[in-house]
């Protein structure tokens, strides 16, 4: 298989699918102002071809923040897209659709992995999808756009998650999850008075969540959501840690981009070297994909923001081409199989 990205830092879509010719599988990632112009202009350029589509910035070598970027599979892939509807309070309903989608591909878990683009609602969304994925164990990797719209072939979405289905048709393929954070000093917590609807931690071992906070990391109220890029709360899961980052500050408790349930078990996290991290997932990579054929990533909006505001962005993405076809989308989470994680990165690669 082969994929191809092209960009326009100026919107113009046209520009971006330059030179693309009978993709079997198209990703869009647009701007808000044009997404749903785009769209429209996708299908009718590529009328047939299965795509997904989200509001949110891309990039391979070079990022676009606020034009257009379109990553497609050609030359050996079988695909499928679609979507589950009413994703904020029903998307179980539309699971057939998966199931029907996994059938017509032919997925099996060596060479199929299942690409994401949501609206919102990511761990119920994530929850459902692994109803359907846990049973040939196909993995998962994807985001949120911003905006609250999706598109699937052609149309638009606004309470919604968009997939897609990939089979490698040529080799394996396998998602990875890179960390950049470990766990600062003994700090141990426990949540309450928390707003599941507004992913909201009222305290923290009974305490104030955001005294707690603050006290901790010696930071102003007005610094938390700027500390957040060093210091975000996880949540351990087995073997792993699920990153929380904060979104913002309400009153006495802090709002955070993912969902925290009174009785959660909390740790907070620091930055760890995030240089010599990156380039122990490509040597990981390499080691386990010698031959590569693409690498599609999802990057968090905050670890790009971190890079660039440490001038380390352009040389990431420099980083992570040595790995060959790279490309992908800022997300506003991201999805890993049946996890919903922030400040992460969660790549698909391809043999």
């Amino acid at each position: 298989m082969r994929q191809f990205f092209g960009m326009s830092q100026r919107g113009d879509l046209r520009e971006a699918v330059r030179g693309l010719v009978n993709p079997q599988l198209i990703l869009l990632m647009s701007n808000s102002s044009q997404f749903e112009d785009h769209v429209r202009e996708l299908e009718k350029l590529y009328p047939q071809v299965p795509s997904i589509g989200c509001i949110g910035m891309c990039y391979d070598t070079r990022v676009a923040e606020n034009g257009v970027g379109v990553v497609a599979f050609q030359d050996g892939v079988s695909a499928a897209a679609n979507v589950l509807e009413q994703v904020s309070v029903m998307p179980v309903k539309y699971i057939r659709r998966l199931e029907e989608d996994l059938r017509r591909v032919n997925a099996s878990q060596t060479d199929t992995i299942c690409i994401d683009f949501c609206s919102g609602n990511d761990a119920c969304v994530l929850t459902t999808f692994y109803t359907a994925l846990r049973r040939r164990n196909i993995s998962l990797v994807g985001g949120t756009g911003d905006g609250g719209k999706v598109s699937a072939n052609g149309k638009i979405y606004e309470d919604g998650v968009a997939y897609a289905l990939v089979r490698n048709q040529g080799g394996r393929v396998k998602a990875y999850k890179e960390n950049i954070y470990h766990q600062m000093g003994n700090y141990r917590f426990i949540a309450s008075n928390t707003d599941r609807a507004r992913y909201m931690i009222g305290s923290l071992n009974g305490r104030p969540a955001r005294e707690v906070y603050q006290k901790i990391l010696h930071v102003t109220e007005q610094q938390i959501l700027t500390q957040t890029f060093k210091n975000p709360f996880g949540k351990i899961n087995g073997d792993d840690t699920c990153i929380i980052s904060i979104k913002e500050v309400s009153g006495n408790a802090l709002a955070c981009f993912r969902q925290v349930n009174d009785s959660d078990v909390l740790i907070l996290l620091e930055l760890g070297d995030y240089k010599k991290i990156v380039k122990e997932t490509i040597e990981k990579i390499v080691k386990d994909f010698p031959r590569r054929s693409a690498v599609f990533s999802v990057n968090c909006l905050f670890r790009y923001k971190l890079f660039s505001e440490n001038g380390y962005m352009q040389e990431y993405l420099r980083d992570m081409s040595a790995l060959g076809s790279h490309a992908g989308l800022v997300g506003y989470g991201e999805h890993y199989n049946n996890q919903f994680v922030n400040q992460s990165m969660t790549c698909v690669v391809f043999e």
